[in-house]
């Protein structure tokens, strides 16, 4: 009698398409579960004569790293996102981050002894650009302007060094800008260079601030253009905003490089994509720093030490962007808007900085932050000066302010678009509308 219901109940399973609970789950394979994740999350780097120590674009490649790839994601190490998920804005136009079901996809895949699967289900691979092929050129095609930095020769053993030369930019007549990219020039340059700023230097007629000499200013004035740090690709203007480039102009450059222990000579380049000749976009997009700065920073040995540092929004602006800089001590940063009200906004907060990503954090159109004038963006950062930071060179060491990587910085480079208050008013009441509308669509 109890064979007979046990046979009826099992056909019944089997016909409502109910699956035995002794019948194992299929474990995911590479060429159909795991491939298609590293060639949208992992390739980018990690292909030949790229970035990563390692390829990982056929099972070949990636199969003698399986257990490692597992330690890496399941820790959120990589792919290099370090924002936290569960505080501020979560919508970027440049995440990278692995979703949980991911993670549990290669993690369950490695844990099944890292199969290979069927050949035939292999997605076609991804043609990625050599390093000579510039980012944005997909987009834009080649740069309309690039601006070379004077050579330099590091050598192979050496304490660091900053090449604070300038290039003339070359334009002859105003020019707006919709696209910045700054690389090393050769793929061995890229093993000496941490980070390059370029300032520009020209004078603005119209923009009376920058006659002060304030690098606050709101519009370009002499202020910075770009910076360029390791993982930063480049930068893109959103339809409407851009960087106003004058003629005379000249790039200032701060490049910081460090021995690798052979000797090389390098420069970095600066490409820059104009918009056409007569169209003007209507704002301007600046990029500060903000954030403490000099004596602020005063760390004491084996202590964790936090940070803070005000900028005050002087006209009505649009956060296109949030990018931390600290050091080798660098432990977490957070944006936070202080309204005009007196009420608070946490922005974003990166909970796990790493000092060989400075990863720049574009906000999604439709989530990029508005801020009316008067609005104070408060940076707040926290060093790990202990033995528990690995990357912590001397934890009985005092740390404080500087431009070697022994030293330290506590800011974060910010993108702001700034509005009118026409603009403004128009940017918040289209905000709003979208707001419902997803609203609408989750109910």
């Amino acid at each position: 009698m109890m064979a007979r219901i046990s046979m009826a109940l099992a056909a019944v399973m089997m016909c409502a398409g109910i699956a035995s609970a002794a019948e194992p789950v299929k474990a995911p394979t590479f060429t159909k579960d795991v491939a298609p994740i590293f060639q949208a999350k992992c390739e980018a780097c990690h292909r030949t004569d790229s970035m990563a120590p390692m390829s990982l674009t056929n099972y070949q490649e990636a199969r003698p790293w399986a257990r490692a790839i597992k330690t890496r994601v399941t820790a959120r190490q990589m792919p290099p996102w370090h924002i936290d998920k569960n505080i501020g804005i979560q919508e970027f136009k440049n995440d990278r981050s692995l979703t949980d079901a991911e993670i549990d996809t290669i993690s369950r895949w490695v844990d099944a002894g890292a199969p290979m699967g069927d050949p035939k289900e292999m997605p076609p691979p991804v043609k990625w650009p050599d390093a000579s092929v510039w980012n944005l050129a997909s987009r834009f095609g080649p740069p309309d302007l690039v601006v070379p930095s004077p050579a330099f020769t590091m050598p192979a053993h050496s304490q660091d060094a900053w090449d604070k030369r300038a290039s003339p930019s070359g334009v002859t007549e105003p020019r707006w800008v919709r696209g910045i990219e700054i690389r090393p020039a050769t793929n061995k340059g890229r093993k000496i260079v941490h980070h390059a700023l370029a300032r520009l230097s020209q004078d603005d007629p119209t923009d009376p601030a920058a006659a002060d000499g304030d690098d606050d200013s709101i519009n370009t004035g002499p202020g910075l253009f770009m910076e360029w740090a390791v993982g930063k690709q480049g930068e893109i203007m959103r339809e409407g905003t851009g960087k106003l480039l004058l003629p005379g102009s000249q790039f200032v450059w701060d490049i910081h490089y460090s021995a690798a222990g052979e000797e090389i000579t390098n420069n970095v380049e600066l490409g820059i994509w104009f918009y056409p000749k007569g169209q003007e976009p209507k704002h301007r997009q600046v990029l500060h720093l903000m954030g403490a700065s000099g004596g602020a920073i005063d760390i004491p040995p084996n202590t964790i030490k936090g940070t803070q540092g005000f900028f005050v929004m002087k006209q009505n602006g649009r956060v296109e962007s949030f990018q931390p800089h600290m050091h080798l001590r660098g432990k977490a940063m957070t944006m936070e808007a202080i309204l005009p009200t007196g009420q608070s906004q946490m922005l974003s907060h990166v909970n796990n900085f790493n000092f060989n990503w400075h990863t720049s954090y574009y906000y999604a159109d439709d989530a990029a932050p508005l801020l009316p004038k008067g609005t104070i963006l408060k940076i707040s950062a926290w060093h790990d000066n202990t033995s528990a930071n690995k990357s912590n060179p001397d934890p009985n060491q005092w740390v404080g302010s500087g431009d070697r990587t022994v030293d330290e910085m506590a800011h974060a480079w910010v993108n702001v678009t700034y509005l009118d208050d026409e603009d403004y008013k128009a940017e918040v009441a289209k905000r709003k509308a979208v707001t419902a509308t997803k609203t609408n669509q989750q109910q």
